[in-house]
């Protein structure tokens, strides 16, 4: 088997995809300075929100839940996975022109399906020129994700993961320059998307070509290859739309209260951050290592790979939750209360922080657990699962909102991660012991949970004794690196020393590739 390095793929994806959300960080700091909570920026999010929901049908999604087992299968078997890959490029792109010419034409109806609330007021109109700017990205972006898939499939890892920071970059570079200079920094920021995702195609393309894959577009044909591509993705992108509308519910929820939609994507931002660095690292790269792993019936180190995966994410992003939960507040106030952000506004934020933070483990656990299930093509049993998850997102968005107001929809959000992960679990059960943790995991969990609480209850100390400077301008920035430099400190000590994890672990990863 050609071997996938588990831990150098996941640091070389992680690493980017932490460069990439700190400048996504910048840009988001500078998106709540610059529009503020409010109309302009509320019509941003739910305009950026739809090539982004497409997106996950599309890209990461869906279409990559079917390519990227079926490529990888091919690559480690010797077959034609070039022409695969040319055939599922031509055919992708087909229909991406098609969604994209249909969705510009309903631009409308397509808002008001996705933010009913913001009809009758000037959100809406901002909502549909923007939307119309923006959604050709979907074109681009999904086209790059094939790419990526390739790359991640034969252990390039780097030109894909570096792909979401020319985003960041670009977006960062338009909004400074239109306030630098006076123009509309709104209009900067919604042109600048699809010439990014040109960008960010033109890069993957051109590491697939070095990396020796030349995938290019080719006359459209059905073959039993691409009718089975189509029959396994068809039930991914239902799942991906389930998940898209557990969004739009909160989305929809939001609508109807001022500002909340601006408040809801300041938050799902703060707590993205370690999902995107740990958990959708972690799972793009353990996705082709199961995918080769059980084309070769190794399925002891398919068990393996996928314990030490999980217990990796979990090591890093179970204490990312806690303090999320523990203190939300200074974290909000830093980050984004300058301009038009207010104090109200990181209150209202910071308490959905809090409430995403308890979902965090599961939204990471889901990108390890559907792996399982993707690199053995079943992709029907992640869609069932979805759909309930769905129904209890809906129910308690819709009606905890008559108690709760905008928060309904991120308890929703965070119980329905919950329910999902429960789902995945029990019907991986049928995979036997391969899908199940083994017992290092088992025995080390707890540690990680023990040495999080810990460090929670300290960083809260620590939080309350440098309350007075965090109401300092000039000093907020070092009170927050001093109470984010306690937590990593108290944390990795306490862990080592009641051994949920050793140093030695993490270099004997590099032998289960």
């Amino acid at each position: 088997m050609r071997p996938v390095r588990l831990l150098s793929g996941v640091l070389t994806v992680g690493g980017w995809t932490l460069l990439s959300r700190m400048l996504g960080f910048v840009r988001d700091v500078l998106i709540a300075s610059y529009l503020g909570p409010g109309a302009m920026m509320d019509a941003f999010v739910a305009a950026f929100r739809l090539p982004n929901m497409f997106r996950r049908f599309f890209a990461e999604g869906a279409f990559n839940a079917a390519f990227v087992p079926m490529f990888s299968k091919k690559y480690e078997g010797h077959e034609d996975h070039q022409h695969f890959a040319s055939l599922a490029l031509s055919g992708l792109s087909l229909v991406l022109l098609m969604l994209t010419g249909l969705a510009l034409l309903f631009m409308p109806a397509l808002v008001w399906a996705t933010a009913e609330g913001f009809a009758g007021d000037e959100r809406f109109d901002l909502t549909v020129e923007f939307g119309r700017v923006v959604f050709p990205y979907i074109l681009f972006i999904s086209l790059a994700a094939l790419f990526s898939g390739a790359l991640n499939a034969v252990g390039r890892f780097t030109a894909a993961a570096a792909a979401p920071v020319v985003l960041n970059v670009m977006l960062v570079a338009a909004m400074v320059f239109a306030a630098q200079t006076g123009g509309a920094v709104a209009h900067a920021l919604v042109w600048a998307i699809p010439f990014a995702g040109i960008a960010q195609l033109a890069l993957v393309w051109i590491a697939a070509r070095n990396a020796g894959l030349h995938i290019r577009p080719v006359r459209p044909r059905w073959t039993p290859d691409m009718a089975r591509l189509v029959r396994v993705a068809i039930p991914a992108a239902l799942a991906g739309g389930v998940m898209q509308v557990n969004l739009l519910v909160g989305q929809q929820v939001a609508s109807n209260y001022d500002k909340a939609v601006s408040w809801l994507y300041s938050a799902d931002r703060l707590y993205q951050l370690p999902l995107g660095v740990v958990g959708i690292a972690v799972g793009i790269v353990l996705l082709p290592d199961l995918s080769r792993r059980l084309k070769v019936e190794d399925h002891t180190g398919a068990r393996a790979a996928y314990s030490r995966a999980a217990e990796i994410s979990l090591i890093l992003t179970v204490p990312c939750a806690v303090a999320l939960v523990a203190v939300p507040i200074p974290l909000v106030s830093v980050l984004f209360e300058r301009g038009a952000f207010g104090t109200d506004d990181t209150a209202a934020t910071a308490l959905a922080v809090a409430i995403y933070g308890l979902g965090l483990p599961a939204f990471v656990l889901q990108k390890i657990l559907q792996p399982l299930f993707f690199a053995r093509e079943d992709t029907k049993s992640p869609f069932r699962y979805a759909v309930v998850a769905m129904i209890v997102n809906a129910v308690l968005a819709i009606g905890l909102a008559f108690l709760l107001d905008w928060i309904a929809a991120a308890i929703a959000t965070t119980v329905a991660g919950w329910v999902m992960v429960w789902l995945l679990m029990h019907g991986a059960r049928a995979y036997g012991d391969v899908a199940r943790f083994d017992d290092r995991f088992h025995r080390r969990i707890w540690r990680i949970l023990a040495a999080s609480a810990l460090m929670g209850v300290i960083v809260w100390g620590v939080h309350v004794l440098l309350s007075p400077f965090f109401g300092m301008p000039g000093l907020r920035w070092i009170a927050l690196l001093v109470l984010i430099a306690t937590g990593i400190v108290s944390y990795f000590g306490i862990g080592h020393l009641i051994g949920a994890f050793r140093i030695q672990d993490f270099r004997n990863l590099r032998r289960t590739g």
